[in-house]
């Protein structure tokens, strides 16, 4: 079983080898491909095309239910009208307070307060003081500007978050900034900050992941983003960013206006224990910015509220330290090149395997198919994986094994017409095939042979013309070349087209030609008159050696009846003699004791007499039974004739030994034999000599034996004596 399983395995290594083998043009140039796509994703010029995939992935994905957590109180265009802007002090304290008393768990006011505004300006720094859980903003100076100040009362109790922004070079803010670090000084961010609030309220703590320095937040580690992250390459990773994590704008949050929280039209259960974030939400304010549901296929969408965006990055944290999800995860380089290079390798070997228009084109939608449906699937997940690099491997590589097969197809052409030429001199029959077994050159013997036309069989198979089994035999002949590639020769059955079957011999072998197409070459000879012969000499062997197996057969018969007494099947004088012939010589050489017993039965003439004579013949056949079941199989026990036996013991250790073998044999003559339903009783007499003691040669030895065996009738039979 081993054994065939270890052929079993070398027989697939082998195939797999051989198509590898034949195939390596197609890796080679997929790799190739691949290796090329790698380099244009290294360059930058397909990150705003991955960008464009990411941003279809969200606004394909399903809209999560609205997250409560949050409420957005938006500063509208009719608040501006009403109340002014900057919006007076006085509003703002009386806003602050209203929505205190409703036991929010923590405030975010997403305005800018480092000025005064008044009137009001002592009564908002009163509620700034009475507010224990309101975080305020402050702009971190970067290139473009120098900066905003936070409120003075809330940067003295470190309640401030920077509102700064991460945006994408086309415009789009994909990546949100968690921690920053300005005159080596550690700023918080206003999303964060306001998280760490509500969280902190649910048991959950910040602290630095195991073995790292990662932020972790209940079940997430939230893993900095890196230059080279998803489609990315080489973006400015400064500070503590993550990749966003976004909402579609118009049911993400509730929203609600100040005017209606000013007036006590918002409901007590949309506050407590929420978020609440304060911001402006007017476009005439150009607080806006770009996410990837900004632009649709259909129409452009608009952009959200910078308080909206705030929204979307705080609800991403604190979904993901409460459930462990949340944040978007990558692949590292190594991966995302494995991913490129097998898309590389699929489409190529799709295609290359398809060999038609038609079918390449379903096979490479398909597979781009199910490229972005791996992609959007995995999306659904938290991951961001590659979609136009292997996307475009996978469609290069088709391509360019498409013109490789073209190429093929015309140097297969021009191999056609020389091998034609080529074989129509070859008075044998000779077929080229393809790797999908099809005829596609054959002589004009191959085609007299069968019996059909050429322009009927080119381009067809065996199962267009023979019968199932025998096509079954050369679809496994070919098949077994062309995983190998080792030339066979074989002896098939091939039925013409007259019905007449030939038995012939069939040598396979395979070629391929500059532009590395692999072709089966077939040469037939007809076997069917060899064969004949064959199966004649085959025939006469078989009577020959029946023949010599009768003869020796007769042989062992006769040498068996001139050495066996007829009527036991016990050997006969002639056999005793030269067995005891023979141990007495043994039993010289090794100095060893040897007995030689005679029997006679006692009152077999009156039993012969008085029952019949094939009574006494049964009789003498049980005798002959009892003395071959007693003794051992080293000893022989002969028939001299009458009712004569021997026994000779070749290997005795003592002449005690001998006394157990006669008394044994008495034992077992002396018991009842029933015999055609009849009881016969019978007794012996044995006489035994010994070797040497009674003599050193067979003649004085039966002698004395024989004179013993005289002596134990007369002294009242039934017995054993000793010469």
């Amino acid at each position: 079983m081993i054994k065939q399983l270890s052929k079993s395995s070398i027989e697939v290594w082998t195939g797999l080898k051989q198509r590898l083998w034949l195939e390596r043009r197609v890796l080679i140039t997929s790799s190739t491909v691949a290796a090329c796509i790698i380099l244009l994703r290294c360059t930058g010029l397909l990150q705003s095309w991955e960008w464009a995939a990411l941003d279809w992935f969200f606004r394909l994905r399903p809209s999560p239910p609205v997250d409560d957590r949050i409420l957005i109180v938006g500063i509208e265009e009719e608040n501006l009208q009403k109340y002014g802007w900057p919006i007076p002090d006085r509003v703002m304290a009386q806003l602050l307070q209203k929505l205190h008393s409703k036991k929010p768990r923590a405030i975010g006011l997403d305005i800018y307060r480092d000025l005064p505004q008044e009137p009001g300006y002592a009564e908002l720094q009163k509620a700034f003081a009475n507010i224990p859980n309101i975080v305020g903003i402050e702009k971190l100076k970067d290139k473009t500007s120098d900066g905003v100040l936070a409120p003075p009362a809330l940067s003295q109790r470190k309640q401030v978050g920077f509102n700064n922004v991460v945006i994408d070079a086309d415009g789009k803010v994909r990546r949100s900034l968690l921690y920053s670090w300005v005159d080596n000084k550690l700023h918080t961010s206003f999303s964060l900050h306001l998280a760490l609030i509500y969280l902190k309220a649910e048991g959950i703590e910040p602290q630095a992941a195991k073995g790292t320095n990662y932020l972790q937040l209940g079940k997430t580690v939230f893993k900095p983003f890196e230059s080279k992250d998803g489609g990315y390459v080489r973006t400015d990773d400064k500070g503590y960013q993550i990749l966003g994590n976004f909402r579609k704008p118009s049911i993400g949050f509730r929203k609600i206006s100040m005017r209606d929280v000013l007036e006590n039209k918002i409901p007590q259960d949309w506050v407590r224990d929420r978020i609440v974030l304060i911001g402006s939400t007017a476009s005439s304010l150009k607080d806006f910015f770009y996410t990837p549901y900004t632009s649709d296929l259909v129409k452009s969408a608009q952009p959200i509220p910078g308080v909206e965006l705030q929204a979307n990055f705080l609800g991403q944290i604190l979904t993901a330290a409460q459930s462990g999800q949340g944040t978007i995860a990558v692949w590292s380089d190594s991966i995302e090149w494995l991913w490129i290079l097998v898309w590389s390798w699929l489409g190529a070997i799709l295609i290359w395997r398809s060999r038609s228009v038609a079918s390449s084109i379903l096979i490479l939608f398909l597979a781009g198919t199910s490229l972005i449906a791996c992609a959007y699937l995995a999306f659904l997940a938290y991951w961001w994986i590659p979609v136009i690099p292997p996307l475009l491997a996978l469609v290069g590589s088709a391509t360019v094994i498409t013109a490789y097969i073209a190429q093929l197809k015309e140097e297969l052409k021009r191999s056609k017409e020389f091998l034609q030429n080529v074989i129509n001199a070859i008075p044998d029959p000779v077929f080229v095939k393809d790797k999908q077994h099809r005829w596609i050159v054959l002589n004009q013997a191959y085609c007299q042979f069968l019996g059909y036309p050429f322009n009927t069989l080119i381009e067809k198979t065996d199962y267009d013309f023979f019968p199932s089994h025998e096509a079954d035999i050369f679809w496994q002949q070919d098949e077994l070349v062309f995983q190998s590639a080792k030339p066979t020769e074989n002896e098939e059955r091939f039925t013409d087209a007259w019905g007449t079957t030939h038995l012939i011999a069939t040598k396979r072998s395979l070629h391929t030609d500059a532009a590395g197409n692999v072709f089966l070459v077939g040469v037939i000879r007809d076997i069917t008159e060899r064969k004949r012969l064959e199966e004649d000499l085959k025939r006469t062997a078989a009577e020959l050696v029946r023949y010599n197996t009768e003869l020796k057969l007769s042989q062992d018969r006769l040498r068996h009846l001139a050495y066996h007494d007829s009527l036991t099947g016990l050997p006969n004088r002639k056999l005793f003699y030269e067995q005891l012939s023979q141990s007495l010589e043994w039993a010289a050489q090794n100095e060893r004791l040897l007995a030689l017993l005679f029997l006679d039965l006692d009152g077999f003439k009156q039993i012969n007499d008085t029952q019949g004579h094939d009574m006494g013949d049964l009789l003498l056949q049980g005798v002959a039974d009892r003395l071959t079941n007693c003794l051992r199989s080293s000893d022989t026990v002969s028939r001299l004739g009458g009712d004569e036996f021997t026994v000779i013991l070749p290997i005795i250790k003592s002449v005690s030994d001998v006394t157990r073998v006669a008394d044994k044999i008495i034992d077992a003559i002396t018991q009842p034999f029933v015999l055609n339903g009849q009881t016969i009783n019978v007794t012996i007499s044995i006489g035994i000599s010994l070797f040497p003691l009674n003599g050193d040669e067979m003649n004085a030895l039966i002698k004395n034996a024989d004179a013993a065996m005289y002596r134990a009738k007369q002294q009242g039979k039934n017995k054993y004596e000793f010469s």
